[in-house]
Parts: C-alpha cells; sequence; structure tokens
C-alpha cells in the first residue's frame, strides 16, 4: 500500500491489528470507485447502525443482499427491458447493474432490510458476547499458583 503517511504510531499501541494495512488499503480503492450507487451509513445510537442505499427502479426481487464472515454484499440487477415501443427523450435514473461491499466490525450482525420509496435500507445491530465484554480482575493478596516456590 503507497498512502503517502506512516501507520507506524498506530501500531505501537496495538495488538492484533494484522489485517489493519490490509483493510485501510481495500478502504481506500473502494472510495476511488464510481459512487454508484449513493449511500448513507448512520449510527442510531452506540451499537446499532443502519446503511441506506438510494436503489431507484429495483424492486424487491431485482436486489440481493448476502453476509459472509465480517462482509456485506448488497448486489442489484435487472432484468433486460423490451424497449421495443418506448422511444427514450431523457433516461437520467441509472438503472444499471452494481454491486457494494462493506467490511463489518466484528461482532456486527445484519437485523434486517427493507426497501420504501426506492431506498434500501439494511439495519445493522452490534451484539458483543458475554466473554468478550470488559470484566474487572480483582487483586487478591495471594500469588497465583503457577508462580508459588
Amino acid at each position: 500500500m503507497n498512502t503517502g503517511f506512516s501507520l507506524a504510531p498506530l501500531f505501537r499501541h496495538s495488538v492484533g491489528f494484522d489485517r489493519f494495512d490490509e483493510l485501510l488499503d481495500a478502504a481506500l480503492r473502494a472510495d476511488q470507485s464510481n459512487g454508484y450507487p449513493p449511500y448513507d451509513i448512520i449510527r442510531e445510537s452506540d451499537g446499532r447502525y443502519r446503511i441506506v442505499m438510494a436503489v431507484a427502479g429495483f424492486g424487491r426481487d431485482d436486489l440481493e443482499i448476502t453476509v459472509q464472515e465480517n462482509e456485506l454484499r448488497i448486489r442489484g440487477s435487472l432484468p433486460p427491458q423490451n424497449d421495443g415501443e418506448r422511444t427514450w427523450l431523457h433516461q437520467g435514473i441509472a438503472r444499471r447493474a452494481f454491486e457494494r461491499t462493506f467490511k463489518l466490525a466484528d461482532h456486527v450482525e445484519v437485523d434486517g432490510a427493507g426497501l420504501n420509496d426506492g431506498l434500501l435500507t439494511v439495519t445493522l445491530n452490534r451484539v458483543v458476547p458475554e466473554e468478550k465484554k470488559p470484566r474487572v480482575i480483582p487483586v487478591d493478596g495471594e500469588q497465583s499458583p503457577t508462580n508459588r516456590n
């Protein structure tokens, strides 16, 4: 990755972010895409998110949403139209196939999706398992069994 800046200060205080460089590179490449279809990412509250995508002209059957590991993929494809009897004077609504991919953080799950007024809304929720939540470790007066002589 050639970004022109150093990530070394981040890695001095981080452990286990081996794929961070790869994730940042993918984000920079994706940001240079054509921007179709436009979308918003909204944080509603701590741990709750929405992706809202403008998909004018697409119906429920034309959209496919898949989640695999930490990747959300939204695809749209329209069946071919028979324009034999139609003459377009202006065709400003983009009706072309698309694919958008979003990297999800650990423990982020897709709650559902809806299509209303040409907007596809995907709701996401961070569900942290109990064993991954912070816990307080008490310090007692005894040595641990492995350190006893």
